[in-house]
């Protein structure tokens, strides 16, 4: 608590003095306390990544039935199923390694270079050689290089939004602070990472490395883990339940074959050919593909996925978690009204001319340079007026009394109207203490109680809507010079008021996020009125809502925060610590969290997060890299649009995986079938490898090309606990696999009677081309007279070239011979296609006659 502490205080516990550390007190504190470098946790090799990838359940037993194949003389199988599970494990290897930056970005945000005094005299340092105790010089420009104590300030103000969230610089003082205070309330305190903006100042380190506050931040990113997308967490339920069901139905398969007689070999390639022909290969590189298409979609929405799996992520989002300042609002300081002294246009350009030249900003190129509360009065006045340059010059600065957080008040010396003029600005209760006159269009007057009173309850409604206020005013001079003592007998010409307003989309997009059954909830560093203000302009802080502090925060036990959190939708002066915390709450409720951000103090609660959304054009690199989503245009409202995206491409996975399973189904029903009735094997290995190289993955892809719905956004978001498995889920597939299975065994018991090698030709046939039928009905779950025939031309470019290429197998002799089919008759031919098309035809029969039910 070196901020409760005195200057001399302080250098005693740090065994140092205003001269600096001697060399052997440098080498004493650095074995002490450690050098001034972020640890780093130890990375995985490359090797041990791509290995990790091959855990899946399904995967190992790929690759079981693999090394079978090897053994049954099935070389193609193989071949397919290793390529599949080794693209696989490349691309989960690679994308691991794209998200491990955020720490190398934290590095770099310490200064190379650090301004010391060591043994009486000033000298540069590498910041990695910092130690506690030492006394850092800083001035206007640097990156504090460790946390410390300040000793002198000299008008020091410093930049903290990337720890705290404020915009506004803090003006730093010396003294001893005394109570309980925040991060952003330790005034006589700075961190490492931030910058100096203003002034110059000592300071005395008190912390490096790991124990400053970027150290504790790259602390907690170390020990947060990265949560399983929901997508992830079912389909390893899903993997697991179907691996199980198909080694039970293989083992039983495989006994009855031997049971009967068959031999051994024969026996396992056909349960490997069952195993080929229930697990969907193909499902890992469809889920990829749909996901990398719709990260594809939504960089040209201007948000960029950096992890495919969080894609999905967004459709079951149901808190969004948002920083305010540069995310909600604009993250520029604006004037939202002006209070002259009295009602007229002389009072008023008074008011605006006081806050011109009582101005330490400047404008160079067109451009307003400077402390955002100073530019955006130049900019409101630029707006209004312009003649700046020539009031500027009209009116040169004669003295200055430079702005202070122990006066609160800045004061400049002009000659007006060929009189002496100071023009003070401050905090309106030190400035309304000191006045004894009040301006009145051209002339002045003696201030009364009433006049006081009006003012001072217009100072407080400013500060009630969360708006910072500044009070201006004047005072006749005899003389061309400035000292603290003229600072008193003011003049009052007025209250101007400002504010970083919203955003112009945030409140519909706060809007849409609710009508989705999306919770909006601020997090920001600011002050709470301020926060209060802003979200219930935008309609985050509801009736019924409230808004809390970080040290409220801190008296609530986990378990009173657990029954409150529904409650809370602003969280101001919170630390990195709470972030986590608020996010971590709202997970054990079973919610999928979103968290948008820009600054360091942001990047823990972003990885934390179940999916954490960084702004490309304020957000620092360590915020960028920790999220899964960066916002290329800052805007609150591409997160909607990118909900809706979320939810589409989960909708379309669900409806590949929903083919693939129906298809897989009716081939294993056929296989069984044939199996228990001691009939010929329906199909070849060779059959089962086309059929899930063409029948599988050309569709199932077009699938995940469909558009979203126009209702997407009007759907509560998805529990994240919910199963692709559901019941109604999977009656569907048990139905549809039922219905392709029904129809290819007919074809099959038409083919027999020829013969064998034609019922398994006709069996092939007729469910290749019965599922490329069933990719219409899989693009969603209307009939296609509402999907729309032509709406999806991907699904009718899939349907052409997988026919194609079946009646290329079925008609041309060479591929007749690879494929082991035989030449078929017209007549057979014709029964394949009734057969093929009959499932679909019976699906939308029944899916139209659904839809006019409801509709009556």
């Amino acid at each position: 608590m070196f901020y409760k502490m005195n200057a001399t205080e302080v250098l005693n516990a740090l065994n140092s003095s205003k001269n600096g550390l001697s060399e052997e007190q440098v080498r004493e504190s650095e074995n002490q306390y450690g050098k001034n470098q972020l640890a780093e946790e130890k990375k995985q090799g490359v090797l041990k990544v791509f290995f990790s990838q091959f855990k899946d359940l399904l995967v190992i037993i790929l690759i079981i039935a693999a090394v079978i194949s090897i053994f049954t003389g099935d070389p193609e199988s193989t071949l397919v199923i290793l390529v599949v599970i080794v693209l696989n494990a490349v691309l989960g290897t690679v994308q691991h390694f794209k998200a491990e930056k955020s720490l190398n970005s934290l590095k770099k945000l310490a200064s190379p270079l650090a301004k010391v005094i060591r043994d009486g005299k000033r000298r540069g340092i590498e910041a990695a050689n910092i130690v506690v105790g030492d006394i850092l010089v800083l001035e206007a420009g640097d990156v504090v290089p460790a946390d410390g104590r300040i000793l002198e300030s000299y008008s020091l103000q410093v930049n903290e939004s990337s720890l705290t969230g404020e915009t506004e610089s803090i003006n730093k003082i010396s003294g001893e602070i005394s109570g309980d205070k925040t991060l952003a309330d330790q005034d006589n305190m700075v961190f490492s990472g931030t910058q100096v903006t203003y002034g110059r100042g000592l300071a005395v380190v008190t912390s490096v490395g790991m124990n400053t506050e970027l150290g504790k931040i790259a602390q907690l990113m170390n020990e947060t883990q990265e949560r399983k997308t929901p997508l992830q967490v079912s389909l390893d339920d899903f993997g697991k339940k179907l691996s199980l069901l198909i080694m039970v139905i293989c083992a039983c398969i495989l006994g009855l074959c031997v049971y009967r007689g068959m031999d051994l070999l024969d026996s396992l390639m056909f349960a490997v050919a069952l195993a080929v022909a229930a697990i969907p290969e193909a499902l890992s590189s469809i889920v990829t593909i749909s996901l990398a298409l719709g990260t594809s979609k939504m960089a040209k929405e201007n948000a960029i996925m950096k992890n495919l799996k969080a894609v999905e992520s967004l459709g079951c989002v149901s808190i969004i978690c948002s920083d305010k300042t540069g995310t909600l609002t604009k993250n520029k300081m604006t004037v939202k009204d002006l209070y002259p002294a009295e009602n007229g246009e002389a009072s008023k350009e008074r008011l605006l001319l006081g806050a011109l030249l009582c101005n330490d900003s400047s404008v160079a190129e067109g451009k307003v340079l400077g402390d955002p509360t100073e530019t955006a009065l130049i900019e409101y006045y630029m707006n209004t007026e312009n003649d700046y340059g020539q009031v500027v010059a009209d009116y040169p600065r004669l003295a200055e009394l430079p702005f202070d957080s122990d006066r609160k008040l800045m004061s400049t010396l002009h000659k007006i109207d060929g009189s002496y003029a100071m023009l003070t600005k401050g905090a309106a209760d030190v400035l309304l203490y000191r006045a004894t006159q009040i301006y009145n269009n051209g002339q002045e007057r003696a201030i009364t109680e009433e006049d006081l009173n009006r003012i001072k309850e217009q100072n407080t409604a400013y500060s009630k809507k969360g708006l910072r206020v500044l009070a201006f005013s004047q005072k006749k001079m005899d003389k061309e010079s400035l000292d603290f003592a003229d600072e008193d007998q003011f003049t009052f010409i007025g209250l101007i008021a400002m504010q970083d307003p919203p955003r112009e989309e945030s409140k519909g997009a706060v809007a849409h996020c609710m009508s989705a059954g999306i919770k909006p909830v601020m997090i920001t560093g600011d002050h709470k009125i301020t926060a209060s203000a802003i979200a219930e302009e935008i309609g985050i802080l509801s009736p019924g809502q409230r808004a809390i502090t970080g040290m409220e925060l801190d008296e609530l036990s986990d378990e009173k925060l657990d029954q409150e959190i529904s409650e809370i939708s602003v969280y101001a002066r919170v630390t990195p610590a709470h972030k986590i915390r608020i996010v971590d709450a709202w997970q054990k409720k079973g919610n999928i969290v979103a968290m948008t951000g820009d600054g360091v103090n942001d990047a823990p609660a972003l990885k934390k997060a179940d999916i954490g959304i960084a702004m490309g054009i304020t957000g620092t690199d360590v915020s960028k890299d920790a999220a899964s989503m960066i916002l290329t245009d800052d805007n609150f409202a591409t997160i909607v649009k990118s909900v809706a995206n979320g939810r589409n491409i989960y909708t379309n996975i669900k409806n590949s995986i929903k083919f693939l399973l129906s298809g897989n189904t009716s081939g294993i029903l056929a296989v069984v079938y044939t199996s228990l009735m001691a009939l010929p094997i329906p199909f070849m290995a060779v059959h089962l490898l086309f059929i899930n190289l063409i029948t599988d993955s050309l569709p199932a892809i077009a699938i995940s090309m469909e558009k979203p719905r126009a209702d997407l956004l009007k759907e509560p978001p998805r529990r994240s606990d919910e199963p692709i498995l559901t019941k109604p889920y999977l009656m569907e597939i048990g139905i549809q696999g039922l219905l392709i299975a029904a129809f290819t065994l007919a074809a099959y018991y038409h083919g027999l009677l020829v013969g064998a090698a034609t019922a398994s030709t006709m069996a092939f046939a007729t469910l290749c081309f019965a599922r490329l039928w069933h990719g219409f009905n899989s693009r969603g779950k209307q009939s296609l007279f509402k999907l729309g025939l032509f709406t999806n031309m991907y699904s009718l470019g899939a349907f052409a070239l997988g026919t194609f290429l079946l009646f290329s197998v079925l008609m041309i002799a060479p591929l007749q011979r690879l494929f082991q089919v035989t030449p078929l008759s017209g007549a057979n031919l014709i029964y394949i296609i009734v057969c093929a098309v009959a499932p679909t035809i019976l699906i939308q029969l029944a899916r139209v006659l659904k839809e006019l039910l409801h509709k009556n």
